[in-house]
């Protein structure tokens, strides 16, 4: 008897384990983070949030459209609620007609057109990498930085699988360099995808060049491929956060004179896709590199790419 309950509690540990790893880290910290604001708005206002009811969540969504906040941000926060809702075990319908119908009202109203953030485009990056190379800085911290932007762009990575690279994970080649990507955002069940960065002609801008000139300065053989610096140019041990991705390239746009507030760490991904859209690279190209499951996302660069390129105004004559 007492093998079967110890079974059965090593089964319920088990089980724990695979519902908090059905969704990824990022995943259940944004369900979390969204949860308490609605939490927030339901104390303020003298209402119950768990369990809760779809008139009152359809009066958060409302809260919410009244607000500066994008249409998307305004569905995952529902997605979020009722996540939460059934892993507490309570049944919320999300599909209720009061709350369907309100969504549909606020896009009307709203719009669903949501202006994102810029793209990081080929000259934009060439820039960075002359404004880079031009600090006053320790030679480690300035291939670091160099090698963070070009492999980010070159491999449309997001920040999170860029500052997720391990040295393990590079295969250097007669072409130029294999990436590994055990897990990303689109591949939850760590399928893995390959990434291939051929060599530049221009070495300037080469990232499988520049990456080989940090690997050798920083002496990394094993573990995170890009690290925090201590004080001073001393190399830690901790990888670096997906954030420092974004501010890195917020600073160095300030410091090449342009406006940071519209780029982040996606300028990165987004610019390549847009970049290779305009240089003619097929859909499925685009997409064989950034990792894209759905066509939705590649075929909006593509449109921004193709933007003045087939443009009917070109046709006309003034």
């Amino acid at each position: 008897m007492n093998k079967v309950i110890t079974n059965i509690k090593a089964l319920k540990e088990e089980t724990t384990l695979n519902l908090i790893n059905s969704k990824a880290n990022n995943t259940v910290r944004a369900y979390k983070s969204d949860f308490v604001n609605f939490s927030i708005f339901c104390s303020k206002n003298g209402f119950k949030s768990l369990p809760s009811d779809p008139k009152i969540v359809s009066l958060y969504l409302t809260h919410l459209s009244t607000k500066n906040i994008k249409m998307s941000t305004i569905k995952r926060r529902l997605v979020s609620i009722g996540v939460i809702h059934r892993l507490k075990g309570y049944y919320l319908d999300t599909k209720h007609p009061y709350i369907i119908e309100n969504i549909m009202g606020i896009k009307r109203r709203k719009g669903t057109n949501q202006k994102g953030k810029k793209p990081l485009l080929i000259n934009d990056l060439k820039e960075l990498i002359n404004v880079i190379d031009n600090q006053n800085k320790a030679q480690i911290k300035i291939l670091r930085d160099r090698s963070i932007i070009l492999i980010g762009f070159a491999g449309g990575f997001r920040r999170n699988e860029l500052v997720s690279l391990n040295f393990e994970d590079l295969d250097f080649v007669n072409e130029g360099l294999k990436i590994n990507i055990k897990k990303s955002k689109t591949d939850q069940f760590g399928e893995g995808l390959v990434k291939g960065l051929p060599y530049f002609e221009n070495s300037k801008y080469c990232p499988v060049i520049s990456l080989k000139k940090w690997i050798k300065i920083s002496n990394i053989t094993s573990g995170p491929l890009f690290k925090r610096f201590t004080k001073g140019s001393n190399l830690s041990k901790n990888r670096l956060t997906d954030q420092t991705v974004a501010l890195l390239i917020k600073d160095y746009l300030n410091l090449a004179g342009k406006d940071n507030k519209n780029y982040s760490g996606h300028s990165l991904r987004s610019g390549f896709a847009t970049s290779a859209a305009e240089s003619g690279a097929e859909e499925r190209s685009i997409m064989a590199m950034t990792g894209h499951k759905s066509t939705e996302m590649v075929r909006r660069y593509i449109k921004e790419a193709n933007l003045f390129k087939n443009n009917a105004l070109n046709k006309v004559k003034f």
